[in-house]
C-alpha cells in the first residue's frame, strides 16, 4: 500500500495543504475534517425565515446575571452590576449594555439555558456540535451541519467562515474537509492566501495546475480514496475563489469610515462588520468569537471590559441588518458555553466560577420574535425555574429558523446515525 494512505488523517491533510501552497501558490483553508460522509443537500422543512446565520460566540462563559438575566434588589448576587430597562417591555439587562438595551425589541433572550458540561473545552464542544466530546469520533460543527443540510448560497465563496474562532470547534468532523470553516484571524486581513502568490506568474501557475492534474489522475487510477478526491475538489474550489469578483466582500476598507466607527475598532467589532458583509454576499454561516469571559477573578472588571466591545458591535450589527432589510433573512445568535455562579468569590476579588446549570443566550432575526424573554431562573439565577432549553434544543431552534430538517439522520462513515441537534427539538414559542 502507498505510504500516504497509511498516514494518519492529520498527516494527509498537512501534505495536501503544503503541496497546494508550495506548488500552486494557494492555500486550501478547510482542512479540519475527517472522512467525508455522503454530502448531497436534503429537502428543507418549513420553519423560520433565515437564510444565513451570524453566530457570535462568547468564549469563556459569559456571566448571565451581569448581562441578560440580572436580578433586581439582589446585592449579594449582583454586586456592583446595576439593572437597566430596555426598549422591550419587561426585559432588563446589566448596566454595561446600554446600546444593546436600545435594540432589545428585536431580540429574544433565552434565560433558561442548561448544559451538562461545566469545563471550557467540553462545554464549547457540545455547544458547537450538540454532542459530548468522544475520542472515537469528531463531530461536525454547527456551521458544517448547516452547510451540509442547506448547501451554499454563493457558488464561489466559502459557505462556512469562522473569524477568530478555535479550529477544534469549527471543523467538518466526519462530514469531511469540504464542510469545515474557512478560518480568518484578523478581520482586517480578510481571507488569507486567496490570491496567486506574487512569485508565481500566471504562466507558471497554469503549468503547475496541469502537472498537478496529471499527477492526480495517475494517483486516482491506482488508489480510490474518498478523502483524496475531496481534497481535489478543494483545489478546484480554491482556484474558482481566486478568480471570484466577490472576494471584495472580505475587504473592510470598502466600508465607509463612519460605518466602521459605528461598530467600533476592536477585533470582535470588525468581525461583526465583516460578518454583515459576508451575509450580504451569500455566505451561509459566519462565526465570530469574543473571548475573555472566564471571570474567575475580578468578575466585574472583566465583564465591563468584555461588554464594552460587545455592546457597541452587537447593537450596530442588529441596527445595520434591520436598516438594510437583512435581519429577516439573517439569524443572529449570541451563545456561550455556560454562565457564571451567582455566588461571588471574595477571595478572588469577587470572581464568579463556571455555572452550566443556568445561563442565557440570544436569538434575533430569521423569524424569531423580538422583544421577549423565554424561560426564567430562580431569584438568584442559580437554577432554571421554567422553560428549560438544552444545548440540543437551542441548536435545533437554529436549524428550524433556517427551515432545515433538524430531525434528518446522517450516517457517519462508521454507519452511526447523527442529527444536527441530536435529540433536541426547536422551541416553537420563539417563532412569530
Amino acid at each position: 500500500m502507498n505510504p500516504l494512505l497509511k498516514a494518519d488523517e492529520l498527516t494527509r491533510r498537512q501534505f495536501v495543504s503544503n503541496a497546494a501552497r508550495a506548488y500552486l501558490g494557494v492555500h486550501l483553508f478547510p482542512m479540519l475534517g475527517g472522512t467525508l460522509a455522503e454530502a448531497a443537500p436534503v429537502t428543507a422543512a418549513k420553519g423560520g425565515t433565515a437564510k444565513s446565520v451570524i453566530y457570535l460566540y462568547m468564549s469563556g462563559g459569559m456571566s448571565h446575571v451581569d448581562t441578560f438575566d440580572p436580578k433586581p434588589k439582589k446585592k449579594d448576587v449582583m454586586g456592583s452590576t446595576e439593572t437597566i430597562p430596555t426598549k422591550a417591555d419587561g426585559v432588563m439587562v446589566g448596566h454595561y449594555l446600554k446600546k444593546t438595551a436600545a435594540v432589545m425589541d428585536k431580540v429574544c433572550v433565552i434565560n433558561s439555558m442548561n448544559s451538562t458540561q461545566g469545563a471550557h473545552e467540553q462545554g464549547s464542544y457540545i455547544m458547537h456540535t450538540s454532542y459530548n466530546s468522544r475520542g472515537t469520533i469528531k463531530h461536525p460543527a454547527l456551521g458544517s451541519w448547516v452547510l451540509r443540510l442547506g448547501g451554499r448560497i454563493h457558488p464561489e465563496l466559502p459557505g462556512f467562515i469562522a473569524v477568530d474562532s478555535a479550529p477544534e470547534f469549527t471543523g467538518g468532523g466526519f462530514l469531511g474537509a469540504k464542510f469545515s470553516a474557512a478560518l480568518i484571524g484578523s478581520p482586517d486581513q480578510g481571507l488569507q492566501d486567496s490570491h496567486r502568490a506574487d512569485a508565481v506568474s500566471q504562466q507558471d501557475f497554469e503549468r503547475r495546475l496541469t502537472l498537478a492534474d496529471k499527477l492526480n489522475r495517475q494517483f486516482h487510477d491506482r488508489y480510490a480514496n474518498a478523502d483524496v478526491k475531496a481534497y481535489e475538489e478543494l483545489y478546484r474550489e480554491a482556484i474558482t475563489l481566486m478568480n471570484s469578483k466577490d472576494l471584495k466582500a472580505f475587504d473592510l476598507q470598502q466600508e465607509p469610515e463612519a460605518t466602521r466607527e459605528l461598530y467600533g475598532k476592536g477585533r470582535f467589532a470588525q468581525g461583526c462588520l465583516l460578518a454583515r458583509r459576508l451575509v450580504e454576499n451569500g455566505v451561509r454561516f459566519i462565526e465570530v468569537q469574543l473571548g475573555g469571559w472566564d471571570t474567575h477573578y475580578d468578575n466585574f472588571t472583566g465583564v465591563a471590559g468584555r461588554c464594552l466591545e460587545f455592546d457597541q458591535a452587537y447593537a450596530a450589527l442588529i441596527t445595520d441588518l434591520e436598516k438594510s432589510g437583512k435581519l429577516k433573512d439573517t439569524l443572529v445568535v449570541v451563545a456561550t458555553e455556560f454562565g457564571r455562579t451567582p455566588t461571588l468569590n471574595a477571595e478572588h476579588k469577587d470572581g464568579r466560577d463556571h455555572h452550566p446549570e443556568a445561563f442565557s443566550c440570544l436569538l434575533a432575526g430569521g423569524g424569531i420574535k423580538g422583544g421577549m424573554k423565554y424561560g426564567s431562573t430562580d431569584p438568584a439565577g442559580n437554577k432554571v425555574k421554567d422553560g428549560l432549553v438544552s444545548v440540543q434544543d437551542f441548536n435545533a431552534t437554529i436549524a428550524h429558523a433556517l427551515s432545515l430538517p433538524y430531525d434528518t439522520v446522517v450516517m457517519s462513515p462508521s454507519k452511526r446515525p447523527f442529527k444536527i441537534a441530536d435529540k433536541g427539538v426547536p422551541v416553537a414559542a420563539l417563532f412569530g
